[in-house]
């Protein structure tokens, strides 16, 4: 395999070819360098899937993208799925301690490519699959490309049966523990101070569902999650505040719902309303999508049986 048109080997190899020893390691096969080729010997299957990787590894690389081990592994996992296709690694943003976010399944790709294609794009799928941060990660680059003048980040304030006045604290002592997992996926992709100099300025704007009620939301990218834990009629209101050069994300599992019993999911109600619609798109990631830690598939098996 050629890599002779690499300018920096060292976003291929990694620091101590870091990345050529996961490969090996993986596939037990072996990677050596010469004369500007990278020559594979072991098993049939073990170099075929590594030629495979190595190709979509060599297309990020030379893209200025810096592969990781992790990306090795991804991959891999694409070359078993897609034969002798590469898949194209997108660098999709930097984090901002410099770490490269890139879609690491295809279930990631696939909702990658319809949140930019769509106006409103419905992403259903179990916990640690990365619908809620890839959706935030499309808002932070949609902003920073300036396709949109403002960020709007919204939950439904409903977990586990509690209520919103039975807790302490004024209105925003009472909402951020909802919203905590939007503020730390803003925190990671932005640099310090940038996520509240945003907020006073309204461009961000992270609030519960019921303070979207009578807006119209223009010139803005709209992520509403935990969608699940909507009712029909909240999220007809929601869908419905869609303005003028917007784009909408609706993200959620349909395995954990903590509405009351009875009361059917906004969520499950809209996706079977709107599958078919021009301009939306849907995407079911699965368990084969988790990339938290290897448990959290695991645990998501057990209570699917």
């Amino acid at each position: 395999m050629n890599v002779e048109g690499l300018d920096d080997p060292l976003r291929l190899f990694g620091e101590h070819d870091r990345n050529i020893t996961a490969l090996e390691r993986a596939l037990e096969i072996s990677v050596r360098s010469s004369q500007g080729e990278l020559v594979l010997d072991g098993s049939v299957t073990g170099v075929q899937l590594g030629e495979h990787a190595l190709r979509s590894l060599l297309g990020a690389a030379q893209s200025g993208a810096h592969v990781t081990p992790d990306d090795v592994s991804v991959a891999i996992d694409a070359a078993r799925a897609n034969g002798t296709q590469a898949v194209a690694m997108r660098t999709l943003l930097q984090t901002s301690r410099g770490r490269e976010v890139r879609p690491r399944t295809s279930g990631q790709r696939a909702l990658v490519e319809q949140m930019e294609k769509s106006t409103l794009t419905f992403a259903v799928g179990p916990a640690g699959s990365g619908k809620t941060f890839l959706a935030v990660v499309a808002a932070v680059r949609a902003l920073k490309e300036k396709q949109v003048a403002r960020l709007i980040l919204s939950r439904p304030a409903v977990e586990a049966g509690e209520k919103l006045g039975f807790l302490p604290g004024d209105i925003r002592e009472k909402v951020d523990p909802y919203l905590r997992p939007l503020y730390d996926a803003l925190a990671l992709l932005l640099e310090d101070g940038t996520v509240q100099k945003y907020m006073e300025r309204g461009i961000i704007e992270v609030a519960p569902l019921a303070y979207l009620r009578g807006r119209t939301l223009s010139d803005a990218f709209v992520i509403l999650d935990e969608a699940q834990n909507t009712t029909r009629e909240q999220m007809k209101m929601f869908l419905t505040r869609l303005g003028e050069s917007s784009r909408m994300v609706v993200a959620g599992d349909v395995t954990q719902i903590d509405l009351p019993r009875g009361v059917r999911s906004g969520l499950v109600d809209a996706v079977d309303r709107f599958g078919d619609v021009e301009d939306v798109s849907v995407v079911r990631l699965t368990e084969s999508d988790i990339v938290r830690h290897p448990l959290v598939a695991r645990i998501v098996r057990a209570y699917e049986r």
